[in-house]
């Protein structure tokens, strides 16, 4: 079973409003799905066009998730993407790093 972060479209006619989503990859777009993790509004623009709960989709992602091309933009807008890169980075650069020899004699 293949697992997608995806958008899930809501809203009335010409005032589109899409939840982000987890669900099998062989479910139709508006289907079943697994979790809500966040919503997507367009119309709003700015700040307030994405809410996210950051820690779920860190979940997700971690587990194996694969978010779609236009769920990742949007990740990558919220700032979710970068955190877990730079964290990444931090646990490798840490794993890396050699303690220094103190000058004591």
């Amino acid at each position: 079973m293949a697992v997608k972060i995806r958008l899930r479209r809501e809203g009335r006619k010409k005032t589109p409003m899409y939840r982000i989503v987890v669900a099998d990859s062989k479910a139709p777009r508006d289907g079943r799905f697994i979790e809500i993790l966040g919503q997507y509004q367009p119309r709003n623009g700015g700040e307030n066009a994405i809410n996210l709960l950051v820690d779920r989709v860190n979940h997700w992602l971690d587990v194996g998730a694969q978010p779609t091309d236009t769920v990742r933009s949007l990740l990558r807008r919220a700032g979710v993407i970068k955190a877990r890169h730079e964290a990444r980075l931090a646990a490798k650069l840490q794993a890396s790093a050699v303690a220094m020899p103190t000058g004591e004699a």
